[in-house]
């Protein structure tokens, strides 16, 4: 049972880093980031589209990777 745990947290990690890098920037680097990028935090500007996609795709391996990884540490 350890095994197959490990197994698709790792599948689930790969996943994971392969949405985040696939989505858009969302600020013009560090100049967007201090004048601007606090806009984008709060939500005023919704993802659409692919981005949207991504988007929900990251919260779910993310919540997916914490629960295997509690799962791996602490039960078994």
């Amino acid at each position: 049972m350890e095994e197959i745990v490990n197994i698709i947290l790792v599948i689930d990690a790969i996943i994971m880093i392969v949405l985040v890098v696939l989505q858009s920037g969302k600020s013009e680097g560090l100049s967007g980031a201090i004048s601007g990028g606090a806009e984008q935090l709060f939500g005023k500007q919704k993802a659409r589209g692919v981005d949207l996609i991504l988007h929900r795709g990251t919260v779910i391996t993310g919540t997916l990777f914490f629960v295997l990884a509690f799962i791996s540490a602490y039960v078994m």
